[in-house]
């Protein structure tokens, strides 16, 4: 995956989207990232990356609304 790709989960059910989010996280390549697109603020996914995830990723938001939110996640070099 590049660092250009966006992964966009506003039409994806809410049930779906965390376990989404994760996979494609998971197969990213070490120092690699992408661009989560979503309709509101992803804040309580970043909770849980810190959670399961301490200091093996990177988060920076883009856009923050009010009606598109857009996040780069990166995997850090150590994860």
């Amino acid at each position: 995956m590049s660092d250009s790709e966006n992964l966009d989960v506003r039409q994806l059910v809410p049930m779906q989207r965390h376990s989404t989010i994760f996979s494609t996280w998971q197969g990213l390549a070490p120092g690699k990232s992408f661009v989560l697109i979503n309709d509101h603020d992803p804040k309580p996914l970043y909770y849980q990356f810190d959670a399961e995830h301490t200091g093996k990723f990177t988060w920076d938001y883009l856009e923050s609304g009010p009606e598109t939110w857009r996040v780069r996640i990166g995997k850090t070099a150590n994860a």
